[in-house]
């Protein structure tokens, strides 16, 4: 008997385990948002359906693949900033020319998880170096910390893009149920 509630125990925790944390990395700190962020877009990116990578609210207005290549060029363009090589197979015009959901999402990702890698290998020394970015004094933890703010700024244009689509965000979705 003891056997078995050892395992049903172990196996309630296994379950339980494998369940994502809709709310990991709130309040931890920079990484801890930029996980949270991350897996938000991500999330958003997969559940919006092809046809709708390609739909904009009026002319003139970005696409949904444009508004997540947007993200992309952003991070890659302001960790530029920061010293680190933009991707050698990212090109000018970029924003409107992938527009395949497979092709955003991969880019979408890559450039996340640069963002990801690059400020948790950079020291407290590294984030209090000064540079210029738009004739403006920064420091590169300044720089991270606008690579934040504009993911999750444009993640709310994205997210009231799906809902005129009737796309449900995922993690609104599941936090509702």
């Amino acid at each position: 008997m003891k056997k078995l509630l050892l395992a049903l125990l172990l196996m309630g925790m296994a379950v339980h385990a494998q369940k994502p944390d809709p709310l990991e990395g709130l309040w931890q700190g920079y990484d801890g948002e930029w996980l949270h962020c991350s897996r938000q877009l991500m999330e958003l990116a997969q559940a919006i359906p092809e046809a709708k990578y390609s739909w904009r609210p009026g002319p003139g207005v970005r696409s949904t693949s444009e508004v997540f290549m947007h993200i992309v060029i952003a991070n890659y363009g302001l960790m530029a900033r920061t010293g680190k090589p933009l991707p050698t197979d990212l090109v000018r015009g970029s924003e409107t020319s992938v527009t395949s959901k497979a092709q955003v999402i991969d880019w979408l990702k890559r450039s996340l998880d640069a963002v990801k890698i690059a400020h948790s290998q950079a020291s407290p020394a590294d984030l209090e170096k000064h540079v210029t970015v738009a004739n403006r004094d920064a420091t590169v933890a300044g720089i991270y910390l606008r690579i934040l703010v504009h993911a999750n700024e444009h993640m709310g244009q994205l997210v009231a893009y799906a809902r005129v689509n009737g796309i449900v965000p995922p993690w609104s979705e599941t936090a509702s149920k």
